[in-house]
């Protein structure tokens, strides 16, 4: 069964969805924390947290949000956004991330991302692989690199990455659907890689096919602020019973 993960992206305290990362598309959903506690009570085990204001000033900003979110609410919360420095990620993790969710640095000082992924485990360290035209982007999708997805992936999954985030960005905040063909290749080049797909879901036919298509897991937001998705029905197909 596919996981399914609701996202909350955070600018100035708020819930809020972008499209296609454009952050002057910006639209308001209300009080992260207060959404957090309200996916836990829908039977929500796991949540996706981005501090946009730390991907575009580059250091985390919003911890406070993240300490309330994980001191109020049993949820797993994997964290990412302006995630930079040793400080960052410990700060990141002491302010109760299990997960934490590393694109940019990943590209620009892989050693860095390297020394991490050694200290803290494979299992808490996600790559996240922002997909723009084939290559890379990083802070906040306001910059591409040179770097191709297949290249990207190759080197951090024979280095012992095990978790991938994939955002196809010209899907993202779409309600288009999601790049299924993309995650399928990636899931037949890389069967052993725990991918999240990411990006452009509208209903549970989006991700039924996605499950269809061999992906493990899905984050998913603007579907469920703005109705698009059957949130009983999602949750009776999908989440794990008691």
């Amino acid at each position: 069964m596919i996981e399914i993960i609701p996202a909350i992206d955070i600018i100035a305290g708020r819930c809020v969805r972008l499209t296609r990362g454009d952050y002057d598309t910006k639209k308001e959903y209300g009080d992260p924390v207060a959404l957090a506690m309200e996916f836990e009570r829908m039977g929500f085990r796991r949540l996706h947290v981005v501090d946009l204001d730390g991907a575009k000033s580059r250091h985390v900003v919003n911890l406070a949000i993240l300490q309330a979110i994980t001191s109020r609410t049993k949820l797993t919360v994997d964290f990412g956004g302006g995630v930079k420095s040793d400080d960052d990620i410990k700060q990141v993790f002491d302010s109760g991330a299990a997960m934490v969710t590393v694109g940019s640095i990943a590209v620009t000082r892989p050693d860095t991302c390297l020394g991490w992924l050694h200290t803290y485990g494979a299992e808490r360290i996600i790559l996240g692989a922002d997909v723009r035209g084939g290559l890379i982007s990083t802070n906040g999708w306001l910059e591409e690199s040179a770097v191709t997805l297949q290249d990207f992936l190759n080197k951090y999954l024979q280095d012992g990455v095990r978790h991938v985030l994939c955002t196809d960005i010209s899907r993202d905040g779409t309600l288009q659907g999601p790049a299924t063909e993309l995650y399928a290749q990636v899931m037949k080049a890389h069967p052993q890689c725990r991918l999240i797909a990411s990006g452009g879901v509208r209903s549970l036919d989006d991700i039924e096919a996605l499950e269809r298509a061999g992906v493990p897991a899905v984050v998913f937001g603007k579907a469920i602020y703005e109705g698009t998705i059957n949130l009983k029905e999602l949750i009776a197909r999908c989440l794990p019973k008691e």
